[in-house]
């Protein structure tokens, strides 16, 4: 299959002008020194281990979105929201997508799964990153010590050609 001339390294995207496709978020419920993740049932990362969270509807906010997406895949609603930072994928088949990160530390209701997500809980010092996004290892650590960051990646298809995690002064702690 031939892709097309998307570049293959963060520098060589113009990233004040890029748009994605799709802006999406993710959502992390982190309570009692461990993280609420989800094995993916289908869509974009099928099969791997992430955090519950999805595409933004016509009309809604990018926070309203996260709550939204918990509430669909495992049934609950989250508390005590917080915004981390966003990470900006461009994919080298064209697909892009930009995917802002929130955390809460409580919620509502009772962890269920569902026809798109299996819940699993994860010691924060065990974060199984073997079985996720190749990017989750480098900015998961930067939003647990309450740091806030952009990041920019380019993959094809799994695999991770070039990244870019930029840190910000204005530390996201409260």
């Amino acid at each position: 299959m031939e892709t097309t001339n998307i570049p293959h390294r963060i520098c060589d995207i113009d990233w004040q002008n890029w748009q994605a496709a799709d802006p999406a978020t993710l959502l992390f419920v982190i309570q009692e020194g461990r993280i609420l993740l989800i094995r993916k049932k289908r869509g974009l990362g099928a099969g791997k281990i992430n955090g519950p969270g999805g595409k933004l509807e016509a009309g809604e906010t990018i926070e309203a979105c996260a709550i939204r997406e918990l509430q669909e895949e495992l049934c609950i609603t989250p508390k005590n929201i917080r915004y981390h930072g966003d990470n900006c994928f461009q994919f080298i088949d064209g697909y892009s997508i930009h995917v802002h990160v929130f955390t809460a530390t409580d919620y509502d209701g009772v962890i269920t799964e569902t026809e798109e997500a299996e819940p699993l809980w994860a010691d924060l010092d065990a974060i199984p990153y073997d079985e996720m996004w190749e990017d989750d290892q480098y900015w998961i650590p930067v939003m647990l010590s309450n740091q806030s960051f952009t990041g920019r990646y380019i993959f094809d298809g799994d695999r991770m050609m070039d990244m870019e995690l930029v840190l910000h002064s204005d530390n996201a702690k409260n």
